[in-house]
């Protein structure tokens, strides 16, 4: 997906490309993660859809749990989707940072492959 380091730079078109690309498959990922909350509440806790949407919310962005969960299987579900969502929104601040930091690490690569050969040229 993306250039090796012998390789020149992307052009700026394709770098906003990839960088939109990773935004739409991270925003898939938290739909896909937020889903699956919703319907553990609405399903296990029995919480309505939009205090299911709530709870989901605030576990998935890390602010915590709004409603309290009454029964054992409720808080597991709980403790399941709080551990699920902290493992999926660490992951997807990778994908939306990857190609960024791909983008300065080819940089750095290429400038350094720039002064190796003007060090060689100098010493021939």
């Amino acid at each position: 997906m993306f250039e090796r380091k012998t390789e020149k730079l992307v052009p700026l078109r394709t770098f906003v490309r990839r960088m939109a690309l990773s935004l739409l498959l991270t925003l898939a990922v938290l739909c896909v993660a937020l889903s699956i909350g919703v319907l553990g509440y609405r399903g296990i806790a029995g919480l309505s859809w939009i205090d299911s949407l709530l709870n989901a919310s605030m576990i998935l962005t890390g602010m915590g749990p709004v409603a309290t969960m009454t029964t054992t299987s409720s808080k597991l579900f709980a403790s399941g989707y709080a551990m699920f969502s902290g493992v999926v929104f660490l992951s997807s601040i990778g994908l939306v940072l990857a190609p960024l930091f791909h983008r300065i690490l080819h940089k750095f690569h290429l400038d350094d492959a720039a002064q190796d050969e003007d060090k060689k040229s100098k010493s021939a």
